[in-house]
């Protein structure tokens, strides 16, 4: 009841209510006001609360989320490394502790590695308690698993030479054609510096240390050239594989920043690597294409698609947004979606969080299920079980969002998805769509961990190279193909191959029109 009712309901004298509203009015002006600011304030609390929680999260949390798979596993490396080093201290301190380790279970090594027979025989081939001879009866066999450091070697190319004294001409063998007439670096040595630079992320001044080692002398300036030249004969396969990624239907897209030297100022300024990945729906092989820009602009990614249509799974930055009024479709992550769920559980254990984390685990419970099936049959699944989950989903996003306090966490949450909805429930509407982009940033994330090893581009021409030639590895990757042996194939062929037989030399899995 109103406080006025309730002066009017005492029966008092009209004056005296009157004056008691008057002086009571701007109490309850101040009220309304103290309550809004503490509303505010529980809000900021709630904010500052969850980023606190995230930071604490991060330095000292143990779920399996609160590091990134690389961190995990150096920390899992680490832990096995000390557990071992302590169980070898501990035997040689007590031996009788030391036990036989069961080798039952133990990995097969790989069949197709070369194998190098040792033949151990007893020293003496009769019996050592009744002087009878030996007889063989069978063999064990064990195997160790072994490498040989980087091995520099040299190729001596012997050409004979013939003369024909009637004619006065000397004939010999051509020489073999390659990417730099003369040149002291055979394709083997090429491609181990290209592997060891974009797909190892080693710095040149490591594999000039390595070099040395063995005694050989490779000049920075050197291995500079090399690259620059050699990957220029390599950038019309990259070009290429840009070229059959744009026929695809449906892409992933997204995007990495890294530094560049901006050697006017002294320092680096940022540039981006965008990443554009075929879909693993898809019936063909799998493309990776990396291109490398200067910034961030929407404009870079509508230039590399240049009037692609299909549909598009990228996450909610807006430089992808313009796409999306020229014939591209836009597919949601529903990753993105997930971890904002994730986080906001891992800070405060938000029972409304660990809902909305429950219903999405069913999403990808049902696709799990339709990875082995093909295009129809997974259509059919997900009309039949996500569809309808994906409607609850929303209903109970909806219903709950409405008692929900505006500017929490929990309500940004569920405001990204409430309005990303239709882009992120789009892909049950087929067969084809993928769910999330996850496959794309599984491409990126080993150049995104590789960079702090390199930590700068030199050049936009050196990005854009270093974007060709990872463009060429992850596909490798992609297709099971080993990038070493492809692409030392390559360059061999590479100086006398014809341009209208370039696809053969794509590390595709698969023969590609």
């Amino acid at each position: 009841m109103p406080f006025s009712d309730k002066l009017t309901a005492l029966n008092l004298d009209p004056a005296l209510r009157e004056q008691l509203v008057a002086e009571l009015l701007p109490l309850q002006a101040e009220a309304k006001r103290l309550r809004a600011k503490v509303e505010l304030d529980a809000l900021k609390i709630q904010a500052l609360t969850f980023e606190l929680a995230q930071y604490k999260r991060i330095r000292f949390g143990v779920k399996n989320e609160a590091l990134s798979p690389e961190q995990r596993d150096l920390f899992h490396e680490t832990m096995d490394a000390d557990c071992a080093a302590i169980e070898a201290e501990v035997e040689v301190q007590v031996p009788e502790l030391r036990v036989q380790r069961p080798r039952a279970g133990r990995q097969a090594l790989p069949e197709h590695l070369p194998r190098i027979e040792h033949h151990h025989e007893p020293e003496v081939c009769v019996c050592g308690q009744c002087g009878g001879a030996l007889v063989k009866i069978g063999e064990d066999i064990t195997e160790q698993l072994d490498v040989e450091p980087a091995k520099f070697f040299v190729h001596r190319h012997i050409r004979s030479k013939y003369a024909c004294r009637p004619c006065e001409r000397i004939v010999s063998a051509d020489v073999a054609p390659a990417v730099i007439d003369g040149g002291m670096a055979a394709p083997g040595l090429i491609a181990w510096i290209l592997i060891s630079k974009y797909l190892d992320h080693l710095p040149l001044y490591r594999l000039e240390q390595i070099a040395s080692r063995d005694g050989v002398i490779l000049a920075r300036s050197t291995l500079s050239e090399w690259i620059g030249r050699y990957g220029f004969a390599l950038q019309p396969l990259a070009d290429r594989l840009a070229e059959l990624l744009r026929q695809r239907l449906i892409l992933h897209a997204d995007e990495t920043p890294v530094q560049q030297l901006d050697p006017g100022k002294g320092k680096t300024k940022r540039a981006y690597l965008w990443a554009y990945r075929s879909n693993d729906l898809d019936e063909g092989p799998g493309l990776a294409v990396f291109d490398y820009q200067t910034g961030r602009s929407g404009a870079h990614a509508r230039a590399f698609l240049d009037g692609w249509k299909g549909h598009l799974v990228v996450d909610d930055y807006a430089g992808y947004k313009a796409l999306f009024g020229l014939g591209v479709t836009e597919v949601g992550c529903m990753a993105h979606a997930r971890r904002k769920f994730f986080e906001l559980h891992a800070a405060n254990q938000s029972p409304v969080a660990a809902e909305a984390l429950r219903r999405i685990a069913e999403l990808y419970e049902i696709e799990g299920r339709g990875s082995k099936l093909d295009t129809e049959q997974r259509q059919q699944l997900r009309a039949q079980e996500a569809d309808p989950k994906l409607q609850s989903l929303h209903d109970w996003l909806q219903s709950t969002r409405q008692g929900v306090a505006n500017g929490g966490s929990l309500a940004k949450a569920m405001d990204y998805s409430l309005k990303r909805w239709p882009a992120l429930s789009r892909y049950a509407l087929s067969g084809d769509l993928p769910i999330d982009n996850n496959p794309v940033e599984n491409v990126i994330r080993p150049i995104a961990v590789g960079k702090k090893n390199w930590l700068f581009t030199g050049s936009e021409r050196a990005g854009r190279r270093a974007a060709a030639i990872q463009s060429l590895l992850a596909t490798a990757k992609l297709n099971g193909i080993e990038p070493s042996a492809w692409l030392k194939d390559t360059l061999e062929k590479l100086p006398t191959w014809p341009n209208s037989r370039l696809d053969e030399l794509l590390p595709l899995r698969t023969a590609t029109a």
